[in-house]
């Protein structure tokens, strides 16, 4: 319920008012709306409620016995018996019991952070080119514009003798190609916006509205290498390795006696041969159970299980460990290439910029080298494309260290 009305209430913020919204704000309605977010934790309270669970005593055994014949006592005849009997595990085992299934209740909540980390993560790689793609329409547009300046420079130096048709054509060319350009990115939209209310667990034509431009990264953010071990796929298999140690007491523990305490009832029949004290008077006897663990293969396979699981953890633990450092390296790498790249584009574009300008200006007097202003044109907007895209790449990989560090949103 309180997934829906919190739903309700972002929907009514966002799309009655207007308003447009961020990455945080996908961040919010995902984690709100996602449905396997929501599944990893209803698996979380389900892992909870086995807590209390494993904490309780096995249920009493009450059983009933008929003398079919009637066994002779100086009472009377015993004609029934009733048995009541609560077994007990040796001392300090029902708290193990629920110890180890706090610690896997707990494994299934870092379960669902790494879930909801990972969905972050997914909405960020969707969210950045989403951007690209707005941004890049921008580029077109703008371009589209320059191209109309450029025809109509074109078009008047030819009325004055100065220019020819063939600069006229080669304009129309790069604007048909602009104008199919701009097609494809709207499509492109169109997709993203659907792959988005996937994760957003909306119906693919649900508006998306981005209330950010995408601005170029201006330095490297500073990230903590040991930052990795609070990862929760880290934490997991550090709490698997503690439930596996605490199974493997258990099992100890187990292979202990079992004590039990009870009391039977026997119904005793009234003698009519003789008049005596107490004539029929039914039976109550206190009883102490204890169970024998003699056969003990299971017991010592169950510690051996135990130990090897501990092991197979601790494995897996480091296997996690390096893959996780591995990509920490690997993006914390990307990301310092395409600042890189971002600072040659801006040297490129500013260069490409002046000598556009001349080259302008010289065919607007002599009509000359037209071809080489549309060439220097596009080049520029190649650059500005390059940049944009670099700055989406920078984003994302920024967004997978994010994860790697579990970052708190």
């Amino acid at each position: 319920m309180k997934f829906t009305v919190l739903s309700i209430f972002i929907w009514l913020i966002f799309h009655v008012t207007g308003f447009s919204q961020t990455l945080e704000d996908y961040f919010v309605i995902a984690a709100e709306n996602n449905p396997g977010l929501k599944g990893k934790y209803k698996a979380f309270e389900a892992a909870l409620e086995k807590i209390p669970q494993a904490q309780s005593l096995n249920d009493p055994n009450l059983s009933f016995g008929y003398f079919i014949s009637p066994v002779e006592t100086r009472l009377g005849p015993q004609r029934m018996r009733f048995s009541l009997t609560q077994m007990f595990p040796w001392f300090g085992t029902l708290k193990m019991q629920g110890d180890v299934a706090t610690v896997l209740a707990e494994v299934k909540h870092q379960e669902f952070l790494d879930a909801r980390n990972s969905l972050y993560n997914e909405v960020s790689a969707i969210y950045y080119p989403l951007l690209e793609v707005l941004e890049l329409i921008e580029i077109e547009k703008e371009n589209l514009q320059i191209l109309e300046t450029y025809k109509s420079i074109a078009t008047s130096t030819y009325e004055n003798g100065k220019g020819s048709m063939t600069d006229l054509l080669r304009v129309d060319i790069i604007n048909t190609n602009a104008q199919t350009n701009l097609d494809v990115l709207y499509k492109k939209v169109h997709a993203a916006n659907a792959r988005l209310n996937a994760l957003l667990g909306r119906t693919p034509d649900s508006p998306i509205d981005i209330g950010e431009k995408l601005k170029p990264p201006t330095g490297l953010h500073q990230f903590y290498f040991d930052a990795i071990r609070n990862n929760p796929l880290i934490e997991s298999m550090d709490l698997k390795v503690q439930a596996a140690e605490l199974n493997q007491r258990l099992a100890l523990k187990k292979g202990l006696p079992q004590l039990g305490i009870g009391i039977d009832y026997v119904a005793v029949g009234d003698r009519n041969d003789v008049i005596i004290e107490e004539n029929g008077r039914n039976v109550i006897m206190p009883t102490m159970t204890m169970s024998l663990p003699l056969f003990r293969k299971k017991y010592k396979a169950a510690e051996r299980e135990a130990l090897l699981l501990s092991e197979s953890y601790q494995a897996e633990k480091e296997n996690v460990s390096n893959i996780l450092q591995g990509s920490f390296h690997r993006f914390k790498a990307e990301m310092e290439i395409q600042l890189d790249l971002i600072d040659s584009y801006d040297r490129q574009i500013k260069t490409s910029k002046q000598t556009l300008d001349l080259l302008y200006s010289a065919y607007a007097n002599s009509g000359d080298n037209f071809e080489e202003v549309l060439r220097l044109q596009q080049q520029l907007l190649e650059y500005q494309k390059m940049k944009v895209k670099a700055s989406v790449a920078y984003y994302v990989a920024e967004a997978q260290i994010n994860y790697l560090t579990a970052k708190s949103y």
